[in-house]
């Protein structure tokens, strides 16, 4: 008997759930083992499935401590460590009042929990404790006072007034204003104006030296207690600025906690990897893409040139910059998009293979969506059985390369659910979504696929599950597509379009899109084009290309990021943007927009140039030019004739010089009065 690939156990939680033997045995991708009690009764079953040395699957996540003593356990003597995952299937699907009909997405869910994840690299943080706690009054003194303990403090007040000075200085009391601040957790650099300190021999009330501006600041942390303006966009969202209302004692006192242990070392994901040799933000000091820069809530991303710069301790992993991004330049990482649609792609294939239909795939974030999930499961009716739940580390972080993959693999319908105040603006989830449906409605998967639902009430998200699986059902992919996921987002986005098209009830040639989406083409009038090529040296992703045999411009639609930077660059004014997506175009080689004729050398007839180009020059310069006029001036045309060997044996060989001709008699006051009277 061969040994499984890997073994799968579905509990029903003590009979609190039914289990569709025949469906998680079609779809859960391993040997199926069922139990009641797994955790407790039948523990002794997965130590034995551990012993086997095959990966294991458990539907369960509420018994993890349990699970993980059983691996721990079974891997003893041997010094192998067991390998297993875990899957929610009981409040996602298990405890539902179409709990009878979740066979497929039990199944679905268990083979998506067998697909492992890149981990993303950590990015290291240290705080030795150096705080500035930013105050107008007593308050500021006094949570100073109570971290003295724990955080070596400075206390500025902004334009305090009269302050009894402590009986002890512990601890420095100034005055200052900061201008602006900058940096993270470990550092922090501010700017202060006003900045004075005060004299030692105050006695009823603070007395303060002369102030000056400009004084600097370098800290670890910062505790805000002004009650103004934050320091930072998304404060909240910045590690080591740490900010509180002084008139909430409440809030106060959760920040002291906080601030009280932030010493040490501390490690965060890095959640976006960056390629900058990707990035399309500019050529040649002309700005194109800013599509990241727009959409960055903490402050992250800066201009670096002909690049962006994303710093990852600032960086809080909204993802927002990674799904906008049309070049892969910015790529998620936790996971990534490839891994995320393999995912998914496993997770379709089992459900379907389960005999289910018409999935409507929940993407949520696990701090919020699976609290709301399993209240729904626990104290209403549960989620629909064609809707299933899929956890990711932001909701923003799902881009149009994902959706388009997931309804290539024959999902009738995408709903993100959203914290009803978001941490962070969903702007670019907005365009996403804007985008996605547009095309998605185009080739007849019905009105608005894909939504938002923006809400902390479990039964607001029951009832909108509900109406999404009604409004869906029957509108996906009759033959979904199966091609594997690609690493690099560029290529995957590709794939899953034209993928996309091919599985679609009602293709269309093309879809045309707002501004501002990542695909599209461009309209170049020939006319007016001298094929100078600036669009191609400026284009970063190499859709527009020349051909080193001949005069010619040509453009790969399929390639083409929409950054704008070949409109920009072209001295003619000639190219504009068209956003749509083109699927004939996408399929078709490189189109040549225009090709002409390289002009003769009037010497040795060796082809340089265009036509049109030595053309509109010799129409330009000819006798309308001092230096081109008369007999010189001839002479001086025919030396643009030439090619650059000719030209430059032209200028030796004749001892010409092409920039040595007579300049026009400077006209003076006398000249305009002599030609005036004249006139009269």
């Amino acid at each position: 008997m061969s040994q499984p690939d890997r073994i799968v156990f579905a509990c029903s939680c003590e009979r609190t759930m039914p289990l569709d033997v025949e469906a998680l045995s079609k779809g859960c991708g391993g040997r199926l083992e069922t139990a009641t009690q797994l955790c407790r009764a039948e523990i002794a079953r997965l130590e034995a499935a551990f012993a086997e040395g095959v990966p294991v699957i458990v539907g369960c996540t509420q018994e993890e401590a349990a699970f993980a003593d059983a691996a721990e356990a079974a891997g003893e003597g041997t010094g192998t460590r067991a390998r297993y995952a875990l899957a929610n299937i009981r409040e996602t699907g298990g405890w539902s009042t179409d709990a009878a009909a979740a066979g497929p997405k039990t199944a679905a869910l268990l083979a998506m929990a067998s697909v492992p994840v890149t981990d993303a690299a950590i990015v290291t943080l240290e705080s030795e404790g150096v705080a500035l706690v930013l105050g107008r009054d007593e308050v500021a003194i006094e949570a100073a006072r109570r971290l003295a303990d724990h955080l070596d403090v400075t206390v500025l007040l902004e334009r305090p007034g009269a302050i009894m000075p402590p009986r002890k200085a512990d601890f420095p009391v100034l005055k200052g204003r900061v201008r602006n601040a900058s940096g993270h957790l470990g550092a922090f650099e501010l700017t202060i104006d006003e900045y004075a300190a005060p004299s030692p021999a105050s006695r009823a009330a603070l007395v303060f030296g002369v102030a000056r501006d400009g004084a600097t600041s370098a800290c670890d942390v910062v505790i805000d207690l002004t009650g103004r303006e934050p320091l930072f966009p998304a404060h909240d969202l910045r590690p080591g600025y740490l900010r509180a209302d002084p008139r909430d004692p409440v809030a106060v006192e959760r920040l002291l906690f906080e601030a009280a242990n932030l010493v040490g070392t501390f490690d965060k994901p890095r959640y976006v990897n960056y390629d900058a040799g990707l990035c399309a933000h500019s050529r040649s000091k002309i700005v194109g893409c800013t599509r990241c820069l727009d959409l960055c809530p903490t402050g992250a991303i800066t201009p670096a040139g002909d690049h962006v710069a994303i710093d990852p301790a600032i960086c809080a992993g909204c993802g927002q910059c990674a799904a906008a991004c049309p070049t892969g330049a910015a790529s998620y990482a936790l996971p990534g998009a490839g891994d995320l649609v393999a995912r998914l792609r496993v997770m379709m294939r089992a459900y379907r293979d389960a005999g289910g239909r018409d999935a409507v795939v929940l993407f949520h974030d696990v701090e919020h969506g699976e609290p709301l999930i399993d209240a729904l499961a626990r104290f209403g009716e549960g989620l629909p059985a064609t809707v299933i739940p899929v956890g990711v580390n932001e909701i923003t972080q799902i881009g149009p390369e994902t959706l388009a993959a997931l309804f290539a693999y024959g999902a009738a319908g995408a709903l993100f659910l959203a914290r009803a105040r978001p941490k962070h603006p969903l702007d670019g989830l907005a365009r996403t979504v804007d985008t996605v449906n547009a095309i998605l409605t185009a080739l007849g998967f019905g009105e608005a696929p894909v939504a938002v639902i923006e809400t902390d009430d479990p039964d607001v998200l029951g009832a909108s599950t509900r109406a999404a699986a009604r409004a869906r059902a029957g509108t996906g992919a009759a033959v979904p597509a199966s091609f594997l996921a690609q690493p690099k987002k560029r290529q995957l986005l590709e794939i899953a379009f034209r993928e996309l098209h091919r599985v679609a009830p009602a293709p269309v040639p093309v879809v045309p899109l707002a501004a501002g989406a990542p695909f599209g083409g461009i309209v170049v009038d020939v006319g007016g084009c001298t094929l100078c090529l600036s669009c191609v040296s400026a284009c970063p992703a190499d859709a527009l290309s020349d051909n080193s045999e001949r005069p010619m411009l040509r453009f790969t639609e399929s390639l083409c990021v929409q950054c704008g930077l070949c409109a920009a660059t072209c001295p003619e004014a000639v190219i504009t943007l068209e956003p749509r997506l083109d699927f004939a175009a996408w399929d078709a080689p490189k189109r040549v927009i225009k090709e002409e004729e390289p002009f003769a050398c009037v010497e040795c007839g060796k082809a340089f140039g265009t036509k049109a180009t030595i053309g509109r020059v010799m129409e330009k310069l000819g006798g309308r030019h001092w230096m081109f006029s008369g007999e010189e001036g001839e002479r001086r045309l025919r030396v643009l004739q030439m090619c650059e060997d000719c030209r430059v044996q032209a200028v030796v060989n004749e001892s010409f010089d092409p920039h040595d001709a007579p300049r026009p008699k400077p006209r003076t006051s006398d000249d305009y009065i002599r030609d005036r009277s004249k006139l009269s």
